[in-house]
Parts: structure tokens; sequence; C-alpha cells
């Protein structure tokens, strides 16, 4: 499941199993990519709290398939097959369309954006890639660019924390060994009108 020592759900003491009740998905699931922080269960918390606001705020103006996309780019440029296989179930969840679905990761790994995107996401998307890639490159006219075919100031703020939170997550997950073993792919808190409410579902 990783490298390094992980609590399971069964043998928590109360102060983990307190914030594992609030993640967890049926049968008492937790993700590896959460239960990867059992040992500081305060960097859970820290985890949590990101992700959900980042990918999962009703506040956030941009779709959130838009936002899953971003993560599936961001976590395939960085070679991070776990998060691209958890956050591509999400994506086909959202998008009701398995077919389209494909599509979409087939123009990802192809390097073809343009067969599925319109110019607007694909200036998104290139945003992220070179966030991800290139980040010391980045000017203010990758922001004016982002301006320029209509994203919002708070719009490239959401693209930003978005592609951001992949980095982190996806250089934990590599970093620790972290696998699908015992995940159930694809689950997320969908309650995106609070900010509270982790449970994965």
């Amino acid at each position: 499941m990783s490298w390094i020592k992980v609590i399971p759900y069964t043998d928590a003491d109360t102060q983990l199993k307190k914030i594992y009740d609030r993640v967890k998905g049926p049968n008492n699931n937790v993700d590896n990519v959460l239960s990867i922080h059992s040992l500081r269960p305060h960097s859970l918390i820290g985890h949590m709290a990101l992700y959900k606001n980042v990918l999962h705020n009703s506040n956030n103006e941009l779709p959130k398939w838009c936002l899953e996309a971003i993560g599936v780019y961001v976590s395939y440029l960085n070679q991070c097959d776990y998060c691209v296989k958890h956050h591509f179930e999400g994506f086909k969840r959202l998008m009701q369309d398995d077919a389209k679905a494909n599509q979409f990761l087939q123009a990802v790994e192809n390097n073809v954006l343009d067969t599925f995107f319109d110019p607007k996401h694909i200036a998104g998307m290139n945003y992220a890639k070179k966030l991800t890639l290139a980040h010391d490159t980045i000017t203010e006219k990758d922001i004016e660019a982002l301006r320029s075919v209509g994203f919002s100031d708070g719009q490239i703020l959401e693209i930003n924390q978005v592609a951001s939170y992949f980095n982190y997550v996806n250089r934990t997950v590599i970093g620790l060994g972290v696998n699908t073993t015992g995940d159930i792919l694809g689950l997320s808190p969908n309650n995106s009108d609070d900010p509270n409410n982790w449970n994965h579902n």
C-alpha cells in the first residue's frame, strides 16, 4: 500500500478514528492517499481542508468536471498513476458519458487536447502544464493570456489552486509509494455546499 507505516481504520486511536470517520467511504474504507497521513493526523486535516475547498466547494465558478480534468492532466504529466486512476473515475462520473470521458483520457495520453477542449479550456490546461513542468518560466503574460480567452481572475485562481494541489498530492503519493490496493476508485466528498463534510461517496 505504501513504503511507510500506515495505521488502518481498525487500529486507529480515538483521535485518528475521529478523522477517519470524517473521510471514510463505504465499509469504513479510507483511501490510501489519506491514510498515508495516519502517523501525523494533523497533516491529514490540512490535506482534506485544501482538497475539499479547491475541488469540491460550491463557491468555485468553474464546473467540477473542468477542475477534475485539470487534476487528471497534471497527474498524468507527473506520471502519478494513482491520481490519474482515481480522478479519471471521478471525471467519468461527472461527465455521465463514458465514451466522452474516454475521449478525454485519450486526448491527454496522446497530447491532442484540441480534439476535446475548446480554445478557452485548452488555455487553462496549458497554464496548468506550464505550472507543472516549467513553473520558473511563468510570467504575468501567462495570466494575461488566460484573461484574454475569458477567464476571470477568480477563475484563474481556481485553475492555479487545482494545479498546485495536484502537484502537491502527486508528490506525496509518488514519494511515499502509495498505490490503489484496497481503494474504491472515484469516490469523493460530493457535498460541495458543506466545506466540513468530508465523507467520500
